[in-house]
């Protein structure tokens, strides 16, 4: 980064990839509101730790799973695009074990269920079964079946050999869809 202030850097961070976390976020929530939580989430956690980090503080090349870099550190990061989608990843799958804990569902009990498309309640089915799921498994489900990212890109991510991934990634399937025929 260019900037000269800590403040324009963030600015600059939040203007590059607030559009791509918004529609992770959106699209593992199935929920505008929530998908703004989730965006206001990951950028405070990101000026947060960034007002923390202490001058003498080391920089490293990234975060583990369910936790978000410094922004000094997310600026650093080989791909921060990708860092803001795990991010982003990371914060809705949270939203929706709050959701499922509270048992808060976009549908409506007094909605007849007739009036409930099938297609709106296989959603539903899915974004609890992900909420199932431990956070590592949620995050590497949703970054390659939702936001579309390659083998190869997750096997980097998760530092993971390529089979590892996809053996895992069969497995996180069949758990799905065992926790969605419960």
């Amino acid at each position: 980064m260019t900037s000269t202030t800590p403040l324009a850097g963030f600015a600059e961070l939040y203007e590059q990839h607030y559009e791509a976390v918004f529609r992770a976020a959106l699209r593992v929530t199935g929920n505008p509101a929530d998908a703004e939580d989730v965006l206001q989430t990951v950028f405070l956690r990101v000026l947060a730790r960034r007002g923390d980090a202490g001058a003498d503080r080391l920089r490293t090349s990234g975060a583990t799973a369910g936790q978000e870099a410094p922004a000094h550190e997310v600026e650093t990061v080989a791909l921060p695009a990708a860092y803001f989608r795990r991010a982003a990843v990371n914060a809705a799958v949270d939203v929706l074990r709050r959701r499922e804990i509270h048992a808060e569902s976009g549908l409506d009990d007094r909605t007849p269920h007739a009036a409930v498309q099938p297609p709106l309640l296989l959603k539903e089915r899915l974004r609890r079964a992900v909420a199932v799921l431990d956070g590592e498994d949620a995050s590497l489900f949703l970054l390659r079946h939702v936001e579309g990212l390659s083998i190869e890109e997750l096997a980097g991510m998760f530092q993971m050999e390529r089979n590892n991934v996809s053996v895992r990634l069969h497995r996180i399937r069949h758990r799905l869809q065992a926790e969605m025929n419960r």
